[in-house]
């Protein structure tokens, strides 16, 4: 039996000889730059330079997701804002604290209220010269201080964060608490805000940097490639309409389009601006898994109510209040993040805003409607649609004949909103309201005929 050799190949020869080449090459020449574990860093670069509202929650979560994929090194945020919404900022905050890669903030001239919470969430905090940080409470639009309840939930989470990112957790809360007293920090009755020099000196900031290279210096990395964040249209156009101030004008748009559309059914320009409207309200909220199926169903059957309650069921009843109900549910749950029925996440403040949010629009989109309608079916314009001309002997009597009813007294026989039924000299006729609504049963007087239409009010 032959006994076993191994050989030693050319290619492991080579090998071996080579890497004790650059060894002895290394510790002759450190500053060489041959190292296999000397690969460039990915650092993945996007703004907050906004108010912290639905459209930053929307690109944070994008880019930070991009920076997922594309295998980032390191996350850094380019932040200067002077706050905006708490939920906003803690589902921003939640979304950095949960990151897989390292988050490093730029504060860039401000991070106040939303935006320190934002920034104490972050891993490394470096600011650019003459930047503040702090002044977190919690304030109402009109800037007027709101009650304790939502500064103690603000003071938790700034706390919180404190602690899971290695600050301190006192000065966190006295960021948010006047009344909060920290020896050598803040005397008690005022709200901690560091300017650059203070929040390094009291470990809120990593260090003073003036661009994106010198934080990257500072963090000692010599050898990166930056990509910076790129918005793809559809991205911007979801981000304009998940805005709350433009969601209140879809829903604006589309009451406004169905009242339109009931009032004068057949013209069919109201309907399509409503159906637009209800598109461009529920797609970006589906897409953001916010608008689920079934809100999209209730809104519909709300709306399918109110169509029964006016053209098929008289008077104004459990249909009717079912309808408005449902549409006004349908609409309010598609801006809260409730998981199907599971609605545990969703704080008591999002539902009261989303329902605040969809009342206001709908009380003003109302009022507008039958200001404007008024004004509308008075219009030459609105004539256009309306076939006046006498070219037939019985129209031309119908004509005299409904004018000859000009100052006689009826019965409404629906409620007049403003258009309805009433009864006069036993015939039943088409009607509208003069000016407000006009309750079923109420006793009315034709006021005027104009564009083939009667015009009513209440009887004195």
């Amino acid at each position: 039996m032959k006994k076993y050799t191994p050989k030693i190949e050319f290619k492991f020869l080579f090998c071996s000889f080579s890497r004790f080449i650059f060894i002895a090459l290394s510790g002759i020449f450190p500053s060489l730059s041959f190292s296999v574990n000397d690969t460039a860093k990915t650092i993945y670069i996007f703004d907050i330079k906004e108010e912290i509202a639905p459209p930053a929650w929307y690109h944070t979560k994008k880019a930070m997701e991009n920076a997922v994929e594309k295998r980032a090194d390191i996350i850094l945020i380019n932040l200067n804002t002077y706050g905006g919404l708490v939920d906003i900022a803690d589902s921003i905050r939640t979304k950095i604290l949960n990151s897989p890669i390292p988050v490093y903030v730029f504060i860039e001239n401000n991070a106040a209220s939303a935006g320190a919470l934002i920034s104490i969430a972050c891993d490394s905090i470096y600011m650019r010269p003459g930047s503040t940080i702090g002044a977190a409470t919690v304030v109402s639009q009109t800037g007027e201080k709101v009650p304790d309840k939502y500064q103690s939930y603000m003071r938790s989470k700034m706390r919180a964060t404190a602690e899971q990112t290695g600050r301190n957790p006192d000065i966190a809360e006295a960021m948010v608490d006047p009344y909060k007293s920290i020896p050598g920090v803040t005397d008690s009755g005022k709200v901690v805000t560091f300017t650059t020099t203070e929040a390094i000196k009291f470990g809120f900031c990593n260090g003073e940097a003036n661009s994106v290279q010198e934080i990257l210096q500072h963090a000692g990395l010599s050898n990166y490639k930056l990509i910076s964040h790129q918005e793809k249209i559809l991205d911007k156009l979801i981000a304009f309409l998940i805005n709350p101030m433009v969601s209140g004008i879809l829903i604006m748009i589309i009451i406004g389009g169905i009242y339109f559309e009931f009032q004068a059914p057949g013209i069919g320009f109201p309907l399509l601006a409503a159906i637009l409207g209800a598109v461009l309200y529920f797609m970006p909220l589906y897409i953001e898994g916010l608008a689920e199926h079934w809100e999209i169903l209730i809104f519909i059957s709300g709306l399918v109510l109110i169509a029964l309650e006016i053209f098929v069921i008289p008077g104004f009843g459990v249909a009717g209040i079912s309808g408005i109900i449902l549409t006004v549910a349908g609409l309010a749950l598609s801006l809260i993040g409730n998981v199907g029925f599971d609605f545990e996440p969703v704080s008591g403040d999002s539902v009261v805003k989303s329902l605040f949010t969809v009342i206001i629009s709908t009380l003003v989109s109302l009022s507008l409607s039958i200001y404007l309608g008024i004004k509308f079916f008075n219009t030459s314009f609105f004539r256009k649609f309306v076939l006046e001309t006498t070219q037939e002997r019985g129209f031309t009597e119908m004509l005299s004949s409904e004018n000859s009813l000009v100052g006689k007294t009826g019965i409404s026989k629906t409620i007049l909103r403003p258009s309805g039924k009433i009864e006069i000299e036993g015939e039943i006729r088409d009607a509208t309201a003069d000016s407000g609504f006009i309750e079923k049963g109420e006793k009315v007087i034709v006021v005027k005929f104009e564009s083939a239409q009667l015009f009513v009010r209440k009887a004195e």
